[in-house]
C-alpha cells in the first residue's frame, strides 16, 4: 500500500532535483493528512514541488496566486444572480479541489489568509450562510516568501498551527544546479508526468496509519518534548496539544514510509524540526545571538533524553 508512495517520491525527485529529503518530508505530511508550508526565497522550486506532488498523486488541483488585493470570496466562491433561473447561484471558488496550491500565501492580507482556516481545519467552507464540504482528500500546499521581503504579511500563529509541516528547500548544490541548467525545462517535465497513484489509494494509505503501533514509552517521549518546550524559557509559547498530535501522526507516516509497522524515537526526531519549528517562536536571543527556531528545536531534542 505504501510502496506506490516510493514511486511518487522517485518521480517527483526527477523534477525537483537534489531535494530527496524534502520530497520525502512532503510526502510524509500528505500521508499524515496534513497541510504543507514551503518557505524559501523565490526561484528554488517551491511551486514546482507542489505541482509535481499533485500530478504524481493523481489529484485535481488549483493554483491561487495570493496578492494584497485578493479577497476571501476570490478563494471560497460567490453567488451570482442568473436571470435564466431568477435566483442567485453559488459559483465555487478555486478552493473546491483536492490540492490547493496557495502560492506566496503571505502576500495576501490577514483577512484573506484567515479565510483558509475553516477549510484547513474542518475540510469545509461556509459562505453566505451555507456550509459546503470540500473534496476528499483535501490538501493545502502553500508557498511563502521570507518575511523580510517587500509586500509580505506575516502569518499569524493560528494560521501556522494549521500546517502540519513547514519545509525549506534551500539552494541546490553544484551537481543539482548543473543538472537543472543542462536538463529539460521543469515546466515541460510537469506536463509529461503520469499519475503514479490515485486519490482513493492515498486515502486508504492514510487510514492504514492507524495500524502503525505507537508504544506508551514513545508517547512518553513526545510528551517530554512538549513539556520541555513549555518549561525551558526558550520559546514564547510551547508546543500545544495539537502540535503533539501532529508530531505523533507525522512520525507514524515516516515509519510507514520506512517500511515499519511501529514508531521508534528516530521517527519522531526525523520529523521534529519540520513539524515544530514553525510553531515555536524564540523568546529571546541566546548569548547575544538570535538563533533560528530550527536550531532551537534541535537543542530541545538534545535536552530531552530518550
Amino acid at each position: 500500500m505504501f510502496a506506490k508512495l516510493h514511486t511518487v517520491a522517485r518521480q517527483v525527485s526527477q523534477v525537483v532535483v537534489g531535494k530527496d529529503l524534502q520530497v520525502r518530508q512532503a510526502l510524509t505530511c500528505l500521508l499524515a493528512g496534513g497541510h504543507l508550508l514551503v518557505e524559501d526565497v523565490p526561484g528554488v522550486g517551491k511551486t514546482t514541488l507542489a505541482h509535481a506532488l499533485a500530478i504524481s498523486l493523481g489529484m485535481r488541483f488549483n493554483r491561487i496566486q495570493f496578492t494584497s488585493d485578493l479577497l476571501p470570496a476570490d478563494v471560497s466562491g460567490i453567488s451570482i444572480y442568473e436571470r435564466e433561473q431568477n435566483s442567485f447561484v453559488f459559483h465555487p471558488g478555486p478552493i473546491f479541489t483536492q490540492v490547493l496550491l496557495a502560492d506566496e500565501i503571505n502576500r495576501a492580507t490577514p483577512k484573506t489568509q484567515s479565510g483558509l482556516l475553516e477549510a484547513m481545519e474542518e475540510r469545509q467552507v461556509s459562505a453566505e450562510g451555507v456550509t459546503r464540504a470540500l473534496p476528499e482528500p483535501f490538501f493545502v500546499i502553500a508557498t511563502q516568501n521570507p518575511a523580510h521581503q517587500v509586500g509580505t504579511f506575516p502569518l499569524p500563529e493560528s494560521q501556522l498551527d494549521r500546517f502540519l509541516m513547514c519545509l525549506s528547500l534551500g539552494y541546490p548544490d553544484a551537481a543539482a544546479e548543473r543538472a537543472l541548467l543542462m536538463g529539460e525545462d521543469r515546466r515541460a517535465m510537469l506536463k509529461s508526468l503520469p499519475a503514479a497513484m490515485q486519490p482513493e489509494e492515498l486515502v486508504a494509505a492514510q487510514q492504514a496509519l492507524r495500524n502503525i503501533h505507537t508504544s506508551a514509552s514513545l508517547i512518553d517521549y513526545v510528551q517530554a518534548l512538549a513539556h520541555a518546550s513549555r518549561q525551558n524559557g526558550t520559546f514564547a509559547e510551547g508546543l500545544s496539544p495539537r502540535a503533539s498530535i501532529a508530531l505523533v501522526q507525522a512520525a507514524r507516516a515516516w515509519a510507514a514510509l520506512e517500511g515499519r509497522n511501529h514508531v521508534i524515537p528516530e521517527d519522531v526526531q526525523a520529523v521534529l524540526v519540520p513539524v515544530c519549528a514553525h510553531r515555536l517562536r524564540p523568546l529571546k536571543s541566546t548569548h547575544g545571538v538570535a538563533l533560528a527556531s530550527r536550531d532551537l528545536v534541535l537543542q530541545l531534542q538534545k535536552s530531552v533524553p530518550l
